[in-house]
C-alpha cells in the first residue's frame, strides 16, 4: 500500500465534490431550513454515491463506462426533471415554511433525507467516467487492488468532508440569519436548482 493512492483519491474526491452544482445548493438549503443534522445526512448521501461510483470505477471502470454511456441520455433527462421538480416544490412550500432547527428528527425522516440525496447524486453517471479516467489513466500503471481500495477511501473521505462543510455553512447561516433572509436564501437556492435542471435538459 502506498499513501500516494490515498492522496490521489483525496484530490479526486474534492475534484468531483467541490464544483458548485445542484447537490451542493440543496445541501445548504436543507441545512438552513432543518439544521445541521439533516444537512449532514444529505451530505452523507451525496458522498456515499461518490464512494459507490469510485468503487465501481476501481473494480471495472472501462466495462462500466461502456455499459453506462448509452444510458447517459436517459439519466440526463431523469436528473434534469428531478432537479426541476425539487426546485418547484421547494418554491411552492416556501410560504408555508418556517425556519425549523432539526434538534431531534425522527430516524425515518433522517433516513429519507439520506436516501433522497443518494438517489439524486447517483443520477449523474458521468461521475463514474470521471473516476474511471483517473484510475485507468496514467496514474493506474502499477495500482494494485489494495491501492485502488485506498484510492476509493481517500475519495470518499474527501467528498464527505466537503459535503459536511457545506452542511455546517448552511446550518450556521440558518441559525444566524433572520427568518426572512433565510427564506430569501432558500428561494434563491431553489431557483438555482431549477436553472441547473433546465441546463441539464436543454
Amino acid at each position: 500500500m502506498d499513501f500516494q493512492s490515498f492522496w490521489d483519491g483525496v484530490l479526486a474526491g474534492y475534484g468531483i465534490a467541490v464544483p458548485v452544482g445542484a447537490i451542493a445548493v440543496l445541501i445548504i438549503d436543507v441545512s438552513i431550513r432543518r439544521g445541521l443534522a439533516s444537512g449532514m445526512q444529505a451530505g452523507a448521501g451525496a458522498a456515499t454515491a461518490d464512494i459507490l461510483y469510485a468503487a465501481a470505477a476501481a473494480i471495472g471502470g472501462t466495462l462500466l463506462q461502456t455499459l453506462l454511456m448509452p444510458l447517459a441520455e436517459i439519466f440526463r433527462v431523469l436528473g434534469g426533471g428531478a432537479l426541476i421538480a425539487i426546485g418547484v416544490l421547494g418554491l411552492w412550500r416556501l410560504p408555508r415554511l418556517k425556519k425549523q432547527v432539526d434538534l431531534g428528527s425522527p430516524s425515518n425522516a433522517v433516513g429519507r433525507t439520506f436516501l433522497a440525496f443518494l438517489g439524486l447524486t447517483l443520477l449523474n453517471p458521468l461521475t463514474i467516467v470521471y473516476f474511471s479516467a483517473l484510475i485507468l489513466g496514467d496514474l493506474q500503471a502499477d495500482r494494485s487492488a489494495l491501492n485502488r481500495l485506498v484510492f476509493v477511501l481517500g475519495a470518499g473521505l474527501a467528498s464527505l468532508s466537503w459535503q459536511w462543510l457545506l452542511a455546517a455553512f448552511g446550518a450556521l447561516a440558518g441559525r444566524n440569519l433572520p427568518e426572512r433572509a433565510g427564506l430569501i436564501l432558500s428561494a434563491v437556492g431553489n431557483l438555482v436548482v431549477i436553472f441547473l435542471g433546465l441546463r441539464l435538459l436543454f
